[in-house]
């Protein structure tokens, strides 16, 4: 499995993930639903996000890219929205409820006043984020996932300059072979971590490298000498370290699986036992299997069969043991259906695994719970 670097390390300012609605969604393929009274239109505020302004409007927030008079090109690069525009909901003739963005300029009557003016473009900035990226922050570029040949080649820390200490720590300086000048002076540290197994098969799907933190080159040689910026564990000699990829924005615009997907959730951040909203998880779906950047599924948790208290009609058995003989009516169960208890957008992407953070979460969710399209 090959080493990637798909996703963003900047990204815009948080912002409430409470307006979300914890409502059932929709099968993707039906038409969006509106909230109860929603409202005719909406003045955009500072610290809004998309999902959040659709969630006033729609039952499945998630969906809003369904309801935006924007074609596929103008979604995926977004939606130049800022405080102060106003976000007006209308009805198409069959019924479909469609947003649309109040047009700024105007005068008495609605009509277009033209004269001599100063046109002020808002910053990138300042634009509307899609979804609250503060909880997914550190995971943009950070966690790194490779096959069983975990980072072979890479650059090596082989040393410290007080030698006769084992640990280092932030703004020490350590050696280290392999750091190339024409990949950048700004460096991670990566340490093997635990494999991540897929629960059906017991197949492991990866590898997933524990970021332990960054370095800058002081000087680049065969044996490069560099000041350890951050740690956020001890750091050893034999950690690897890779260069940070460039900073590039990335818009998280959400949208069901195009395919039945279904998966299960097999690790969480921190080894969490029960997780909810804003808490990252490791999905055993990706690339490989349709998922990108965005892709939104609900999250299902099995309920165990129960016991059926009403009076069995089956025919009683006998059972014998020794010279002994039992008469019994064996115990009937009920098999319950898996109960959803949130949505998992998926914000990282990998060739066999991804990282999901959940939203409106109504229970627990734990590792081995099912995720599928909503």
């Amino acid at each position: 499995m090959r080493q990637q670097f798909s996703t963003a390390l900047q990204v815009l300012a948080a912002a409430s993930l409470w307006a979300m609605l914890a409502t059932p969604a929709a099968a993707a393929d039906e038409p969006p639903r509106l909230v109860d009274n929603p409202p005719s239109n909406y003045t955009v505020q500072k610290g809004d996000t998309l999902w959040a302004i659709s969630g006033r409007f729609l039952r499945d927030p998630w969906r809003w890219p369904d309801v935006w008079r924007m074609n596929r090109d103008q979604i995926r690069n977004p939606h130049r929205i800022y405080p102060g525009d106003v976000i007006v909901l209308e009805m198409t003739a069959d019924g479909t409820p469609r947003l649309a963005m109040q047009p700024r300029a105007g005068g008495p009557g609605g009509q277009a006043r033209l004269s001599p003016s100063t046109r002020v473009t808002a910053l990138d900035a300042e634009a509307i984020p899609s979804i609250p990226p503060g909880d997914i922050e550190p995971f943009l570029a950070k966690p790194l996932i490779t096959g069983s040949e975990g980072l072979v080649g890479s650059a090596e820390i082989v040393a410290g300059r007080d030698r006769d200490r084992v640990v280092r720590a932030q703004n020490d300086r350590v050696y280290a072979v392999g750091v190339d000048r024409k990949r950048g002076d700004a460096w991670y540290i990566y340490r093997p971590g635990k494999a991540l197994v897929s629960l059906d098969t017991g197949e492991i799907l990866g590898y997933e490298n524990r970021y332990m933190g960054s370095v800058k080159v002081d000087r680049f040689g065969d044996v490069s000498t560099l000041t350890i910026t951050e740690a956020i564990e001890e750091i050893f000699v034999g950690d690897r370290l890779v260069p940070i990829p460039p900073e590039v924005l990335v818009n998280f615009v959400p949208h069901a699986p195009t395919n039945d997907l279904r998966g299960r959730i097999i690790a969480s951040y921190r080894n969490a036992s029960e997780m909810g909203r804003g808490n990252i998880v490791t999905l055993d779906k990706g690339t490989q299997d349709g998922v990108d950047v965005g892709t939104v599924m609900a999250v299902y948790k099995g309920v165990p069969p129960i016991l059926d208290p009403r009076p069995s009609t089956d025919v009683p058995r006998m059972l014998r043991f020794l010279d002994q003989t039992t008469v019994f009516v064996p115990d009937r169960y009920l098999n319950v259906p898996e109960e959803r208890v949130g949505l998992v957008f998926v914000f990282r992407t990998f060739d066999r695994v991804s990282y999901g953070l959940l939203l409106n979460t109504t229970d627990p969710v734990t590792v081995g719970d099912f995720v599928r399209k909503p």
